[in-house]
């Protein structure tokens, strides 16, 4: 009875692929509008009696062919990325990536793939995800990829893009910008702001004595500092012994999993709450920034003062709008890094004794009775600590999934990378977690074992190319220096106040499978009994 119908549908179907193939849309609105309306407009233009069942089955046919011929264009060997190996549920559909997103744990699902697959995997159906040394050097290193589409994803016309987003000539103008704010010169300035909150932190911890979750008060320690350096001092977390609402957090996550598919982004935002979600980030940013510009700087020169051009130093002065995105960014992304560091170096330690008793022997031999745990210089002959903090770092890298990705587009020919062709319209992502953890360049990957980093040390397999941290290339984390003069001040600190150990209820091994990533890493609480040693 439906012959004719199924015909046309099938074709139909089969057409519109072939037009999304070529001409792929940059959003989702219109494209849903066009083949939610082609089934009826097909029932009309065949001059089909109308009924429910005619119209029910044009979808049917028309959805399914469409769906049937991308599942088998995606699997055929005429797809660009037919040669490079992958799970055929990723090769077939983005959503399973994004699935593996939402649930927190798609830094450890890439690990297991390259363990499977080897050091390139098709990861989505135009999609891939690379480990091999020289590849990451050449995709993330000067001349490499341009920035994917998932670093802007999330983001409302009317929120200015921060410097995560921004390419080419607009990228560089801004991170001069910043590159002049985290200058060694500029960190040592900031260093009696981290050094105030780290003894207000340790001054908290004395106060509460006993158990405490050290997740929770790092958390509390790196947004002050973060609040101090972006917007003039404003959270005061650690005085008050609670978080704020959570907004960034929530921003972050829901950016990483639609990051995955960034055509939606423009359709999502439609929806009220989405719309309601995103002006109340934005009045928290705007209200920031005006109590910055209201009450200064709290010491002499701080981030915004950098970022903001209060010196007059660029051609064109950033906008108030542009300096806040990237000031909110600063907090968010910075002050999660640092407290997952922090947490993951106290983790280790605790869970390997003696390798506890190494720093804190190495910190009573540098910082003496009368010494000052927070003295910068005392810090560089902290060797064992700073290797501890490095194995912390490689283990559980601050952004698991490199955050985004990279993109060869659409109107190029399509790149050679580590003598593998690369075709365009290819994302490209280079997870620093299964970097870290391959044995092709660490010997025991998975094992903590800070003594590799040590001069003389006698690893079959250390190659310090593949610890990238921070990231490399051009885009690379400009506040590294900063999160490691944080680091060294806390760290040194708290082990000189306190003797710590895993409380007597604390399930240690179940800690580190807590972490989750999106974006930003979430963790569970770290109880540790405090006992002070002076």
């Amino acid at each position: 009875m439906h012959s004719s119908l199924s015909i046309w549908a099938t074709a139909l179907g089969l057409i519109n692929h072939f037009f999304f193939c070529n001409y792929e849309p940059s959003s989702a609105n219109l494209p849903l509008i066009f083949l939610a309306v082609q089934p009826v407009s097909l029932l009309v233009l065949i001059e089909e009696p109308f009924s429910f069942p005619r119209l029910f089955w044009s979808y049917f046919v028309f959805l399914g062919s469409l769906s049937l011929s991308i599942f088998a264009y995606r699997l055929s060997p005429f797809h660009p990325l037919a040669q490079y190996p992958g799970p055929v549920i990723g090769k077939v559909t983005k959503l399973w990536g994004v699935w593996k997103a939402s649930q927190g744990y798609k830094h450890v699902y890439h690990k297991k793939l390259h363990d499977i697959y080897g050091p390139f995997v098709r990861i989505g159906p135009n999609e891939l995800s690379v480990i091999d040394v020289v590849a990451v050097g050449q995709i993330l290193g000067h001349g490499g990829l341009d920035k994917g589409r998932f670093y802007e994803s999330g983001r409302h016309s009317s929120t200015p893009p921060s410097i995560v987003g921004l390419t080419g000539e607009a990228h560089a103008a801004r991170r001069r910008v910043w590159n002049r704010a985290l200058t060694s010169s500029a960190v040592r300035e900031y260093e009696p702001l981290v050094a105030k909150r780290a003894s207000q932190l340790i001054s908290c911890l004395r106060d509460k004595g006993g158990i405490v979750d050290l997740v929770h008060w790092f958390d509390l320690f790196s947004l002050d500092v973060m609040g101090d350096l972006a917007f003039g001092g404003t959270f005061e977390m650690l005085r008050d012994g609670r978080d704020v609402d959570g907004l960034g957090e929530r921003i972050q996550v829901a950016t990483d999993v639609t990051g995955h598919i960034p055509w939606i982004i423009n359709t999502l935002h439609l929806f009220p709450q989405v719309a309601r979600t995103i002006q109340e980030f934005n009045d928290f940013a705007q209200g920031l920034a005006m109590q910055r510009i209201k009450n200064g700087a709290v010491g002499a020169r701080d981030l915004w003062y950098h970022l903001a051009d209060e010196a007059g130093l660029e051609k064109r002065k950033p906008s108030l709008e542009d300096t806040t995105a990237d000031s909110v960014i600063a907090v968010i992304a910075a002050s999660d890094t640092t407290a997952l560091a922090l947490s993951s170096v106290v983790w280790f330690l605790l869970s390997i004794p003696e390798h506890y008793r190494r720093v804190q022997q190495e910190l009573d031999e540098v910082i003496v009775d009368g010494d000052d745990p927070l003295d910068t210089k005392k810090h560089q002959e902290l060797h064992f600590l700073s290797a501890c903090i490095n194995e912390a770092l490689r283990l559980h890298p601050p952004v698991p999934s490199k955050g985004g990705s990279r993109q060869i587009p659409l109107t190029q020919h399509g790149r050679s990378i580590a003598g593998r062709f690369i075709p365009p319209g290819t994302s490209v992502w280079t997870p620093p977690y299964a970097l870290h953890r391959s044995p092709e360049y660490f010997s025991f990957p998975d094992q903590f074992l800070p003594d590799r980093w040590l001069p003389g040390s006698n690893f079959e397999r250390h190659n310090a190319a593949a610890f990238m941290p921070f990231s490399i290339g051009p885009a690379n984390c400009v506040g590294q220096k900063f999160a490691k003069c944080e680091l060294f001040m806390v760290l040194s600190l708290l082990f000189k106040s306190f003797d710590l150990q895993f409380a007597d209820a604390f399930d240690c091994e179940a800690w580190g499978p807590t972490l989750e990533d999106h974006f930003i890493v979430t963790r569970g609480p770290l109880l540790v009994n405090l006992v002070p040693r002076h």
